[in-house]
């Protein structure tokens, strides 16, 4: 399954914040408004430079969303179908392979529909449940659409595309990142007339990404289907890292 972290704060989401001390003076680079740890190197000064790279990679696996949607006259019945129904898909789901620890299912919703052109008058009830089926290989996805509809499923939320490759991405995308600041921070301390020295901190700015997939892996097979696959076209997903790195310059 996924692993989240937290999301970005706004400020740090800049495209690129750059902050430099003279070289006489003594102290440390800041950026103002940023949330951003600095080295407080009181024998010389400091450079601070951000910067961000991407890495871009084919995603292959899915986590899909979708719903059973119930209507009838009565309240009690409407939970009974939408069950029943459930069930159906559910059972589908098992016997084409796929594990119970990728079937999870949620947001059971029963509410009233009103005809409102009669004065807020119920005309009958609607019963919803979520379902989410995470571990799916991309190559498998268009053809288990196509048969969970033919089972009872009548709502499609979403499909979302992850990468059990975002890890080595990102340790990619941190070296890029890395190279770039210090090719920023060089330019910067030549333009001041400086030399760049070692550097004396870097912060990682962003760990959190939807598109990690690190979870169990399901080893079932695409269901068979009469029906025609739906046509997924994954494409690739954007791996970012963002980081803060302050230099001594001399």
């Amino acid at each position: 399954m996924r692993k989240m972290n937290k999301p970005l704060t706004a400020a740090l989401i800049a495209a690129t914040a750059l902050s430099v001390t003279a070289c006489a003076q003594t102290g440390t680079a800041s950026i103002p408004g940023a949330n951003i740890t600095t080295v407080d190197n009181k024998a010389g000064s400091t450079i601070q430079v951000q910067s961000t790279e991407e890495v871009k990679v084919v995603p292959d696996m899915a986590e899909i969303s979708f719903a059973v949607s119930t209507q009838t006259a009565d309240p009690k019945a409407c939970q009974e179908k939408n069950s029943e129904d459930l069930n159906k898909v559910i059972t589908f789901l098992k016997s084409s392979g796929i594990d119970e620890k990728s079937i999870q299912t949620s947001n059971y919703g029963l509410e009233p529909m009103y005809d409102w052109s009669s004065g807020q008058t119920i005309t009958g009830y609607q019963m919803r449940t979520s379902i989410i089926l995470s571990d799916q290989p991309i190559d498998q996805v268009g053809t288990l659409l196509s048969s969970c509809i033919e089972a009872g499923i009548n709502n499609i939320d979403s499909v979302s595309y992850l990468s059990s490759k975002y890890d080595a991405s990102y340790q990619e995308a941190l070296k890029k990142a890395i190279e770039a600041a210090k090719v920023k921070a060089e330019a910067i301390a030549a333009a001041s007339g400086c030399t760049l020295g070692e550097i004396a901190n870097i912060e990682e700015l962003n760990t959190y990404s939807n598109e990690r997939y690190t979870g169990y892996s399901s080893t079932g097979t695409a269901p068979q289907t009469d029906a025609k696959s739906m046509v997924v076209e994954p494409g690739q997903i954007n791996v970012e890292a963002q980081i803060t790195v302050t230099y001594k310059i001399k």
